[in-house]
């Protein structure tokens, strides 16, 4: 027995009937969605999309870092993604501590200093999209076309909100 064995048998469960064989990797629908790692989050299924429509990034607060700069250049040149949405969400623990508390908390968890890594809340939800939206209508590798869209996700109701 391994502390992965229930999610092995899911695993065996779901290919028993897989039917995602022989997609190319484009985004069928040209989306790419830049979200946060709440699993509260079903970024296909909030925008009606399914597996192969689109390009999920996902991390703590749903931000546009380096990391997600680069996915969206070749997302667009190399995957057909032609929309981009950058989501961030209610109630998100980004968006609702310092970087002292969040230091705090990871300390008190781990016993060990946590201040020597940068962890970037997110002090106002809405200035954060629209800045984190322009770092990506303006990267110089990311053509005019794409268009680009910033909202906030209600993670009581499922609806989004469109920011810019």
């Amino acid at each position: 027995m391994t502390d992965f064995d229930d999610l092995l048998a899911a695993n065996r469960t779901f290919a028993d009937s897989f039917s995602l064989t022989g997609f190319d990797g484009i985004a069928r629908a040209g989306v790419a969605m830049v979200t946060c790692m709440d699993s509260r989050i079903d970024p296909l299924g909030m925008i009606g999309l399914q597996p192969g429509d689109a390009k999920i990034l996902r991390n703590p607060g749903g931000r546009v870092n380096d990391p997600e700069l680069v996915a969206l250049v070749l997302g667009s040149h190399l995957l057909q993604v032609n929309r981009v949405l950058v989501v961030e969400h209610t109630r998100c623990a980004m968006a609702s501590s310092t970087e002292e508390q969040i230091h705090q908390r990871v300390s008190d968890s781990t016993g060990t200093d946590a201040t020597w890594m940068s962890i970037g809340p997110i002090s106002d939800q809405k200035r954060q999209i629209r800045a984190d939206v322009h770092r990506v209508t303006s990267h110089p590798l990311i053509p005019d076309s794409v268009e680009v869209g910033g909202f906030i996700y209600d993670v009581d109701t499922g609806l989004l909100e469109q920011v810019v």
